[in-house]
């Protein structure tokens, strides 16, 4: 079974930038897309970004585009989401996951999620 945890996260500065990391374990994530999700304070988790069992694709929700960067290491089973020029709306927790399916539907077929931790941006 596939279990996913999240480090990275923390206090960040607006304007500054962050990377979290995302260690798979248990059963080898290369043949999932896998993606990262948020939950900010008051509101529903939404997606962020998704990227190819390969590596070789990815895709962004609109409200994230130009400011965050997904990538993996297969070799290491390690996926990772680097956001810049953050804002205090960024604040909320980041979750892991493991979709069934990469494209513009991975958000509605997660099948493992990590626990999630917590980013906070403030000054």
């Amino acid at each position: 079974q596939l279990q996913l945890v999240e480090s990275g996260g923390g206090l960040a500065q607006p304007g500054g930038s962050l990377r979290l990391s995302c260690a798979a374990s248990g059963v080898t994530s290369v043949r999932y897309p896998m993606g990262w999700f948020r939950q900010a304070p008051g509101k529903e988790r939404e997606g962020l970004a998704c990227i190819s069992t390969s590596g070789g694709a990815t895709y962004y929700e609109e409200f994230v585009r130009g400011r965050a960067t997904i990538s993996r290491d297969n070799a290491n089973n390690m996926v990772y989401l680097e956001m810049s020029n953050l804002r205090p709306e960024d604040t909320g927790v980041y979750y892991c996951v493991a979709s069934a399916v990469f494209g513009g539907s991975w958000q509605k077929y997660v099948e493992v999620w990590g626990q999630g931790i917590l980013v906070t941006v403030s000054s």
